[in-house]
């Protein structure tokens, strides 16, 4: 099991500061940066060998109301990744029964809304009935 060292994220003038859970504190001038600086530090401190031999995981201190709104965001992102990959894969199979059924390439196309080229992806290339060319 590989360790996760959480590191709150702390604004101040000069730039972040990152309080890494069990270890301690140190900066960052960006919080793009913040893993990268958090991942040496923790390295160093506790002299690992290896940087990549744990997660990081940074989190901001905001307020409640802003952090309440980044939590739900990221989750509608999350659902909206789910359903598009859902939707994706419900799409795939309708075009391969298409295809099964004897509807060309085009003829898929034109039922699903898609381009041949797209439709040529969904199936794989050619098969029986499921040409892009129609």
């Amino acid at each position: 099991m590989t360790d996760t060292y959480v590191v709150v994220a702390k604004r101040w003038k000069r730039g972040w500061e990152l309080h890494v859970d069990g270890v301690g504190v140190t900066q960052a001038s960006t919080l793009s940066k913040a893993e990268a600086v958090a991942r040496e530090y923790i390295t160093f401190a506790l002299d690992l060998d290896d940087e990549n031999s744990f997660e990081v995981d940074v989190v901001p201190q905001l307020d409640a109301k802003l952090a309440e709104q980044v939590r739900s965001a990221r989750a509608d992102v999350r659902d909206a990744e789910r359903r598009q990959r859902e939707a994706a894969a419900k799409q795939r199979d309708v075009a391969k029964q298409l295809g099964t059924s004897g509807l060309s390439g085009r003829e898929i196309a034109a039922v699903l809304g898609l381009t041949p080229q797209r439709v040529s992806q969904l199936i794989g290339g050619k098969g029986k009935g499921a040409t892009a060319g129609g």
